[in-house]
């Protein structure tokens, strides 16, 4: 029977999710298969990945054939490394444990690197957050100058109507005064 790993499709419309199984090759893309191994969930950022790491390479091992986009995954969890590794220890080109200390070397890197990305995208963040707050500070302070400069004419108009009328009042009382 001709295995194949691959992709199932679950999920509603435009919000997929899928979970990683062995199947024949005969069988349909959503119907019945042999095991399930894992998810790939595309909808969180980054992806999303869940695999029994040991039966995928258990399969990998007995030939089921993966599809390209598991194909991408498994490498990405570094199970085809470990094939690779493991098919080395078979022809004798090293040990079990150089094997071992290999692929351990290769997450740590691996590790290293997704850690220094993340470092620098929550860097980036957070200046583009400094730098938001910091535009609406200074729209809020210009909003703040220009609502002040507004009080203030109309204070100055308020003052001068009432020193207007102050004045009037004062030119009107002589002329009362007069025609008395």
């Amino acid at each position: 029977m001709a295995t194949k790993i691959r992709l199932q499709r679950h999920g509603r419309k435009g919000y997929a999710y899928y979970p990683i199984v062995v199947a024949d090759s005969r069988a349909p893309r959503d119907g019945k298969f042999i095991e399930r191994i894992g998810s790939y969930n595309p909808n969180t950022n980054p992806a999303t990945i869940s695999l029994d790491f040991d039966r995928a390479l258990y399969w990998v091992e007995v030939g089921a054939l993966p599809t390209d986009t598991v194909r991408t995954i498994l490498s990405k969890e570094g199970v085809m490394l470990m094939k690779h590794l493991r098919g080395g220890v078979k022809k004798g080109a090293f040990s079990e444990e150089e094997a071992q200390k290999r692929f351990d070397a290769w997450k740590a890197d691996r590790t290293k690197v997704a850690n220094a990305l993340q470092a620098k995208k929550d860097a980036k963040a957070a200046e583009d957050a400094k730098a938001r707050f910091e535009a609406e500070a200074a729209k809020n302070r210009a909003k703040g100058e220009e609502v002040a400069k507004k009080k203030a004419e109309k204070l100055a108009a308020e003052e001068a109507a009432a020193k207007a009328a102050a004045e009037e009042s004062a030119a009107e009382a002589p002329a009362e005064e007069a025609a008395e």
